[in-house]
């Protein structure tokens, strides 16, 4: 298959297959006489799996990492499911940190009145100007 075949049925972009063939991400497309890249099931299997590993927020290195663990005869399912875990504690420390900007957010959208005025505590409070100025 092609590339824009290749990216149609694995959900990614051309370029980023490309990207990822360079990176050494995915073994490299053999090319045909035409120059073109060509890809069998195998390498439509890795693209499916990086794909899927990223849409879970696994950084590209940490999905490589896992495609080279899923193809490891030698693999222990102890280690992958010890980085699903570390994983999932980064996704919780970024809820903590997102939960905490939304309450900042809108803490300072109750601060400002949103009329035609000029006045705006939330630039000010973005730009550090931390003077208290009355709400006019």
């Amino acid at each position: 298959m092609n590339i824009s075949q290749a990216a149609k049925l694995s959900g990614l972009s051309s370029k980023t297959i490309r990207f990822y063939e360079q990176q050494g991400i995915i073994e490299a497309a053999v090319r045909a006489n035409n120059g073109y890249r060509v890809y069998n099931d195998k390498q439509l299997e890795q693209l499916r799996f990086i794909k899927r590993a990223r849409d879970l927020g696994f950084s590209l290195e940490e999905s490589k990492e896992l495609l080279e663990l899923m193809h490891n005869p030698a693999r222990r399912s102890a280690e992958v499911k010890a980085r699903v875990l570390a994983h999932v504690d980064q996704i919780d420390q970024q809820l903590v940190q997102l939960t905490k900007m939304r309450q900042q957010l809108l803490d300072l959208s109750s601060q400002c009145r949103g009329d035609d005025g000029a006045e705006c505590p939330i630039l000010d409070a973005l730009s550090g100007d931390t003077t208290d100025k009355p709400v006019t």
